[in-house]
């Protein structure tokens, strides 16, 4: 009998943890919709597009053809109004709508449609392309219904959410599902750490909220997955991450991110085995720009940052995102990887959008074209030749640069990965200056039986990479 008693008392508590957690999901959405509905805007807007309708476009009949009247207005440029359409959010009771950049990019007229029946016109007050968040101001003395900011970071993958926004034109259009991932990266923009979720959303569904089961704002709706059409896997902008873009944009109409002066890549495992790093973490530092502000600091190409402002950087994604929240002009601490030890820095951060970051480097006024040394390199099985002066010239690189510009790469070779015209600058830390720089530091590596040697190239987009090349 107390047997049968326990048995019985473990199914009740079990029947009873299967109704609770039952509970937990929402009977209905109904309510929380309701009172999130007059928040969420619809928008509308115009622009002007120039067309040419010539048939042969760039071709010109020769003076006094029989062809040249006939077709003379096709070659006058027509103009013709475009429409697009998106959603947004309204945060502040004054009219204040937050929206996505490729919303409103190059509009001449914004309409703002609240509550789907009343229309306004809006201003921009500022528009910030790099994380596609656009800021505008509803044109009237109303008062209107915000909503608030949440916190992303507390959002976990699971938990539900609903997007309301105005798909196809359709306007008013709640949605409802969970978050699918966090973290995401989608090669859409300089800074992302997009939240994923099934909750769909459609073209024309940009710009508008996401929201968490209190009501507040957790992401803004951006992007999908999919041709045309919702397939379930959609992205947003994290509210976390979006907070101080507007608030700058409000502030200043413009954003003031911080700026290190550094490109940088992934650790891969080849590069934290021959550094000696524990495990594949932090951000390689591929090349460091003039007069920077990591070069005032002493940064150098090949340092690996593993911490910023007492932030550990997992991934090298991480960085951009830290460095550009963090105040212009701050003096921050920041902790590398150099010659197998950890070393402290100290940098002032710069601005990123008066950066230097993307300035030419200066010309040399030299003309001399130098004989190219052309040669094979057995132990990796490539052929190459000496960087010259034009080629240092037409790429635009540094102007003291050396190494070899990869003219053909043998089908098993250990960079079969890289590319014709990629050029390697560097091996084991050492300068390229030669053919034979190069094929003594591979022979002193197999000579040691060392498995993996790191080289460092210029790409074909004249990116610096550092690369981990695995030895046959």
């Amino acid at each position: 009998m107390n047997k049968i008693k326990k048995v019985l008392t473990v199914l009740f508590t079990l029947a009873f943890s299967i109704q609770v957690n039952a509970n937990d999901a929402p009977v209905s959405f109904a309510d929380l919709a309701e009172k999130l509905m007059p928040s969420v805007v619809n928008i509308s807007t115009t622009t002007t597009v120039t067309t040419n309708s010539n048939p042969f476009p760039g071709f010109q009949f020769p003076p006094g053809s029989p062809f040249e009247d006939m077709f003379k207005e096709f070659g006058t440029p027509q103009t013709r109004k475009s429409a697009a359409l998106g959603s947004g959010f309204i945060i502040d009771e004054k009219g204040i709508v937050i929206t996505n950049n490729h919303v409103i990019q190059d509009a001449e007229d914004i309409v703002v449609r609240v509550g789907g029946e009343k229309e306004y016109k809006a201003k921009i007050i500022g528009a910030d392309p790099l994380s596609d968040i656009a800021v505008l101001q509803i044109d009237s003395k109303e008062k209107f219904i915000p909503v608030k900011f949440g916190d992303s970071d507390k959002a976990r993958i699971g938990d539900w959410v609903i997007a309301i926004g105005n798909p196809f034109g359709l306007g008013g259009t709640v949605t409802a599902g969970i978050i699918s991932a966090r973290n995401r990266s989608i090669g859409l923009s300089r800074y992302e750490d997009y939240i994923q979720t099934d909750a769909s959303i459609n073209s024309g569904n940009s710009g508008g909220p996401l929201f968490d089961m209190n009501g507040d704002v957790i992401g803004i709706n951006t992007a999908i997955l999919g041709k045309g059409g919702s397939i379930g896997i959609g992205f947003s902008i994290p509210s976390n991450s979006a907070k101080k873009v507007v608030s700058q944009l409000i502030e200043f109409g413009e954003t003031k991110r911080g700026w290190l002066g550094v490109r940088i890549q992934v650790v891969t495992e080849e590069i934290a085995d021959i550094e000696k790093l524990d495990e594949p973490r932090g951000a390689l530092v591929a090349s460091v720009a003039e007069k920077s502000p990591s070069d005032k600091a002493g940064i150098k190409a090949g340092d690996i940052i593993l911490e910023f402002n007492g932030t550990k950087i997992n991934e090298m994604k991480e960085l951009p995102i830290i460095v550009a929240q963090t105040e212009v002009g701050k003096t921050v601490d920041v902790k590398i990887w150099r010659n197998k030890k950890e070393i402290n820095k100290k940098i002032k951060l710069g601005r990123l959008e008066t950066s230097s970051d993307f300035k030419e480097e200066k010309k040399e006024n030299q003309t001399e074209v130098e004989k190219p040394e052309i040669s094979e390199i057995k132990s990796l099985k490539i052929i190459a030749r000496l960087l010259n002066k034009k080629d240092i010239e037409q790429r635009k690189l540094p102007n003291q640069t050396t190494g070899l510009v990869i003219t053909n790469i043998g089908k098993n070779s250990p960079v079969n990965y890289l590319n014709v015209g990629d050029v390697i600058v560097e091996a084991q830390k050492k300068k390229i200056r030669s053919i034979k720089d190069l094929e003594n530091i591979v022979e002193k590596a197999l000579n040691s039986n060392q498995k993996t040697i790191l080289i460092v190239i210029y790409n074909n987009q004249n990116q610096r990479r550092y690369i981990g090349v695995k030895l046959d």
